[in-house]
């Protein structure tokens, strides 16, 4: 076989070139799926609201206040609780894994606190620490946290001892070891778990807000539950999922322009 036919069998095996806003095709996809079938009379529409119905309900909100109240609110929360969380997922990936005693303190606690579901822990959060904005803030500290810490972890334990050799051989400082060797390694895990954490934090907080809340989306669902309004918990589902897109998003393209130095299958 000539080069030719060598190189154009290479270029098959890739997945081929980025699609732009291919992201976008499978969303779209499913509401036009929605609003055919809507308009064919399939969907009840007292259970399922067609998607004109639901964009009308939407501007209703946002035009009377209530939508951007609660949203307002809701991003307050799960802001607060994923900085917590990173940072805090970070710091104990960091000295768990470059430390042996650290990996002995923290990494047991941080598997046993991963068994353990986090919604689960709800009841005794409230026991600590009341049922106001705290428990809310920390519960989402700990959903994010967790794939954060894991992560980070698994990608520093997974570093070539080659390169630590090396370092020392060239009598690398220790911040200079951490800055050149230690960041790069622990990148591409840190932004997985980071995607991870984005998810949980609005997970976590539909579930949050159901609970002794005045406002947010969460709340604002619940209510509409209570009331059999199916349409505005379609806003809330909705505004949730435009959220979670959009952070998921601008991760992704922060981790393509940190690591845009790999050769990658999405790159």
């Amino acid at each position: 076989m000539d080069e030719t036919g060598q190189v154009r069998r290479r270029r098959r095996l890739s997945p081929g070139r980025r699609l732009p806003a291919s992201r976008l095709v499978g969303p779209v996809l499913f509401l036009v799926l929605w609003a055919v079938a809507s308009a064919a009379g399939q969907l009840d529409p007292a259970a399922i609201p067609a998607p004109w119905t639901v964009l009308e309900t939407g501007v209703r909100l946002w035009t009377d206040g209530t939508l951007p109240t609660d949203i307002v609110t809701s991003l307050q929360r799960a802001g607060s609780g994923f900085a917590i969380g990173l940072t805090a997922g970070v710091v104990l990936a960091l000295a768990s894994g470059l430390s042996r005693t650290g990996e002995a303190l923290i990494d047991g606690t941080v598997q046993l606190n991963r068994a353990i579901p986090t919604l689960g822990l709800i009841p005794l959060f409230i026991l600590w620490l009341g049922i106001g904005e705290t428990f809310k803030i920390a519960i989402i500290a700990i959903v994010v946290y967790i794939p954060i810490y894991l992560n980070t972890h698994a990608a520093l334990a997974g570093i070539d001892s080659r390169f630590v050799e090396l370092a020392e051989v060239q009598g690398l400082s220790r911040f200079r070891f951490v800055r050149q060797i230690v960041v790069p390694g622990a990148l591409p895990g840190f932004f997985v778990g980071l995607r991870l954490g984005v998810t949980g934090s609005w997970l976590g907080l539909v579930v949050l807000e159901q609970i002794n809340a005045t406002n947010g989306l969460g709340y604002m669902m619940f209510q509409a539950t209570n009331y059999g309004q199916s349409d505005v918990i379609l806003v809330g589902l909705a505004v949730y999922g435009i959220f979670g897109l959009v952070s998921d998003s601008a991760v992704r393209l922060i981790e393509r322009r940190v690591l845009s130095w790999r050769r990658t299958l999405s790159s």
